[in-house]
């Protein structure tokens, strides 16, 4: 699994600002809740539609944008 096949950014979703593929869960909210100590369990009870996978990816996301280069997403819809 890459993060690729997890992430969306849509300017009709949230502004577009980078989401979870199929919600409008942005990918800076589910690191926001692991900066803040929320568990995994924590995690997937406060947001049912997220998976294990999906907050991987969001973290995934997070180190390639860590490394200091731009990172092309795609756009619209998958």
């Amino acid at each position: 699994m890459t993060w690729q096949e997890r992430i969306s950014v849509d300017p009709a979703v949230c502004h577009g600002q980078a989401c979870i593929k199929g919600t409008r869960i942005m990918v800076s909210v589910v690191l926001d809740n692991l900066a803040a100590g929320v568990d995994m369990k924590g995690l997937l009870a406060s947001y049912p539609s997220l998976s294990e996978e999906d907050v991987q990816a969001a973290i995934a996301y997070a180190a390639q944008l860590a490394r200091e280069r731009t990172v092309p997403l795609p756009t619209g819809p998958a």
